[in-house]
């Protein structure tokens, strides 16, 4: 299989895009896209549970939405919101 390069790549920056705007971006589901995560099936972003736990958190890396669903949305706000994100990943685990 061949390489792809892409001569205009976004701004990446690592943010961590929420799964309710990959839903809204793809016309999924939130609870599908989090299945597939969590099933392995679906390979922009990751789920994980801590031992002896109940829920899963996700991580969606902004490069690896646009790099499998060629989703990208610029976040003006910076570091900042992606804190936000992951307090929040931390938070629901």
């Amino acid at each position: 299989m061949s390489k792809v390069y892409y001569a205009n790549t976004p701004k990446f920056t690592g943010r961590n895009v929420p799964i309710e705007e990959i839903a809204s971006a793809t016309g999924k589901s939130g609870a599908f896209l989090r299945e597939g995560l969590k099933q392995g099936f679906l390979k922009f972003g990751f789920a994980c549970k801590r031992e002896n736990a109940t829920q899963y958190s996700f991580y969606c890396p902004d490069k690896l939405v646009w790099e499998e669903l060629g989703y990208f949305k610029e976040v003006t706000e910076g570091f900042e919101l992606w804190v936000k994100d992951f307090q929040k990943a931390l938070a629901e685990s």
